[in-house]
């Protein structure tokens, strides 16, 4: 007889029955064996977006950035729309990949890999806005601060310049962390490869790995470090760019709350294209065992919790202009929910509020394709919410006689959509070349998998 007091037994992190060799020979084929034919269609997409990028940033430069549909008073539209979204996405890859290896979450080691590059690729996306938006591109090094003889210094007190560090240092940090963790799976591939060339580049690129036991401690002591580095940069990175809002006088803006409600919602919409990337690749590729059902049902719990700070933070809002009365404040509130933008907002509440509640139903989490497309729908609605943050409040200021409003033009749809292009064509070229799942940290869980015989 069961036990009516014992804890149901929770989904394993990866299938039983593999050992060493068959977990490196599965992850490592995917790179070495023949390229799939739907890879082919897939990038070629890809490229193409990549093309119409190029198309419109070059566009861009000809005729300035007035092509954007940018005016007075709405500065800003879909290009800090999209930075801010971009930078969100790449926040899940260094919560995945730092923050869980400190706290010892092992369900991190099949996801962490594409989670990482998922980031790196994400953030130079995001990058390529604030650069585009300066107007004079060709100038974006005067935001750093080097010796002048112009004496020519950037504004240190500016939230913008703020978001220069902030950013470039997320990057490099989170370029460290996934190459270094790279460096014993590019030995494997190294060694495994058949292709001269092949065993050339990741050689070079494994940097004399053997395997040794000075060079695992080494390997785990540079791991641990830019875990830690790169963990307080997971708060510092968003929460300063939600400073470009938060430091500024406009209602709708000037919030004490925007920091922590920036970080839950960048964890939010990251995870969510996590999975968005997940669920595809698992099943093109045969990954069902080392990407299993837990890890989908622990990133819906990680998605569900940060989804509920984002409800707390719109309530907050509310709250706010409600208890501070001021008429300012309250009219911002009412145009956002009433006025020529409302269908936004209340789309945005839809996909970001409502849509993720189904995920408090277990068998809700535990379906791959329902769990996809709740995340299409959050990522759109993440979306929706830098939309209306930053339309809104520039749309109707504190004078009439300047207030105005802002529509998207073709070139914002095509810059974006081009930024999606390059993203996918990034990650079909990562998951074509090298491992999207790290071999030896799979390898750390096959005790997990050993499914022991029981005596008869």
């Amino acid at each position: 007889m069961t036990d009516p007091h014992a804890t149901p037994e929770r989904p394993a992190l990866i299938s039983p029955g593999y050992t060493s060799g068959t977990v490196t020979d599965k992850i490592s084929e995917v790179v070495l064996k023949k390229t799939p034919r739907w890879w082919y269609a897939g990038f070629a997409v890809a490229f193409l977006l990549v093309m119409m990028l190029l198309y419109a940033i070059a566009y861009l430069f000809a005729k300035g950035v007035g092509i954007w549909g940018v005016n007075i008073p709405v500065g800003w539209g879909w290009d800090i729309t999209n930075f801010v979204w971009w930078i969100g996405i790449g926040h899940a890859g260094t919560l995945i990949s730092a923050i869980l290896l400190l706290l010892r979450q092992h369900w991190r080691n099949s996801i962490n890999r594409f989670a990482e590059a998922m980031t790196l690729f994400a953030v130079g996306c995001a990058g390529l806005y604030p650069l585009l938006h300066l107007g004079r591109p060709w100038v974006f090094y005067w935001l750093f601060p080097y010796p002048s003889t112009m004496g020519v210094w950037p504004q240190f007190r500016s939230p913008l310049v703020w978001d220069v560090f902030a950013v470039s240092t997320y990057a490099t940090i989170s370029f460290l962390f996934w190459f270094v963790g790279l460096i014993p799976d590019l030995a494997t591939l190294r060694d495994r490869t058949k292709n001269p060339a092949a065993r050339i580049i990741y050689g070079m690129l494994a940097m004399g790995w053997r395997g040794s036991a000075r060079h695992w401690h080494n390997y785990d002591s540079a791991y641990l470090m830019l875990a830690g580095l790169a963990t307080p940069l997971v708060v510092s990175v968003h929460s300063v760019v939600s400073f470009d809002f938060a430091s500024g006088v406009l209602p709708g803006w000037h919030s004490t709350v925007f920091p922590p409600y920036f970080v839950a919602g960048a964890i939010y919409s990251g995870f969510a294209m996590v999975l968005t990337l997940a669920i595809p690749l698992r099943a093109l590729f045969g990954l069902q065992d080392f990407i299993t059902a837990r890890h989908l049902q622990n990133m819906a719990k990680v998605m569900l919790a940060t989804g509920l700070i984002v409800a707390y933070g719109y309530m907050i809002e509310f709250f706010l202009a409600w208890y501070g009365d001021d008429p300012y404040e309250v009219y911002m509130v009412a145009n956002r929910a009433l006025g020529p933008y409302a269908f936004q907002f209340w789309a945005l509440i839809a996909c970001n509020i409502l849509a993720p509640q189904f995920l408090w139903i277990k068998r809700a989490r535990s379906s791959p394709a329902f769990l996809f497309v709740i995340a299409i729908i959050v990522n759109i609605g993440m979306w929706l919410e830098r939309f209306v943050i930053i339309v809104t409040s520039l749309h109707r200021d504190f004078l009439p006689s300047s207030w105005g409003m802002y529509h998207g033009t073709i070139w914002d749809v095509a810059t974006f959509v081009g930024t999606l292009g390059l993203f996918a064509a990034l990650m079909f070229l990562f998951i074509r070349f090298l491992p999207m799942i790290s071999i030896f940290e799979m390898r750390t869980m096959l005790p997990e998998a050993k499914v022991e015989e029981e005596p008869k």
